[in-house]
């Protein structure tokens, strides 16, 4: 195995199936990022999301996407040659992914692709004895999409965030405060498969609790309001899409992603969610 992979595999707690794979899925990520920083993707877009929080951000739940934005507006834009560059440079560690342009039955900004390999397969490369796997089904696979926003939001700000491992790359990111108007928006607005996407809550909360401020400006953007909203006109906003939250939805959503769920199940509520926005500092 790899040296790298394995220096990245020693800060994971690996007790079940589940935990190995989570890790795969998590190095198979950064790997990916490094393919795309040689294939001068960053000289385009911007990386975003849930795993960008986890990886430069300290975000303590799984993510399970690679989301990124291009830099400025491209209909035209195309996964191809990045595809390639992100499978070449997952075969130099010793991964066989294929990927997978989405196509869409309606034409939409949001450009997906899917990383995708067996798991068993990669699962044995990085250690997992074969009698560990006799529950894993034999042509599961992993799956990780991947999706470009090609009309971004007008408003965003930028910063280079430096990759560590496997190898020492910088990344362009969305910075922390416009990550945060995103996901407020996503929070209160964004309907999910029918169903509420707790991780949208989660990640509300986690940007309070660290003192993340809110951008109004850029968040009025997302909800294409023609002023800016004042703190006073957000809070009832957001306190009455609590008010209509459906907070099992919400948890047994989030639950999937976090290490340990009883933080959730005991505490989550719409008092709960009332506490923290109360406590959202604004820009």
């Amino acid at each position: 195995m790899n040296t790298a992979i394995l220096q990245m595999l020693e800060k994971y707690e690996r007790r079940s199936v589940h935990e190995h794979e989570q890790a795969l899925r998590e190095i198979l990520q950064e790997i990916a990022l490094v393919g795309l920083w040689r294939g001068k993707f960053f000289e385009h877009a911007a990386f975003y999301g849930g795993t960008a929080l986890r990886i430069f951000h300290g975000l303590d739940r799984f993510s399970e996407d690679l989301d990124f934005t291009l830099l400025s507006p491209n209909q035209k834009w195309s996964w191809q040659p990045y595809g390639e560059a992100i499978k070449r440079e997952l075969s130099s560690f010793g991964f066989d992914v294929s990927f997978v342009e989405q196509e869409k039955k309606t034409q939409t900004p949001i450009k997906s692709a899917f990383l995708k390999t067996p798991t068993v397969q990669e699962l044995l490369k990085i250690g997992v004895h074969s009698t560990f796997l006799k529950g894993v089904h034999p042509e599961s696979l992993i799956r990780i999409k991947i999706e470009i926003d090609t009309d971004p939001t007008a408003g965003y700000e930028y910063e280079e965030k430096f990759l560590s491992q496997p190898v020492a790359v910088s990344i362009r990111c969305v910075n922390e405060e416009c990550l945060f108007s995103g996901k407020m928006h996503a929070a209160l607005f964004r309907a999910w498969k029918g169903r509420v996407k707790g991780r949208d809550w989660y990640d509300m909360v986690w940007f309070i609790r660290n003192n993340i401020p809110l951008n109004l400006t850029l968040f009025s953007k997302f909800n294409e309001q023609k002023e800016t909203l004042s703190k006073e006109a957000f809070l009832k906003m957001a306190k009455e899409r609590i008010d209509q939250l459906d907070v099992a939805s919400a948890m047994q959503d989030a639950i999937n992603f976090v290490r340990d769920p009883e933080t959730i199940r005991r505490t989550w509520s719409k008092e709960f969610f009332h506490y923290w926005v109360d406590r959202i500092a604004v820009v």
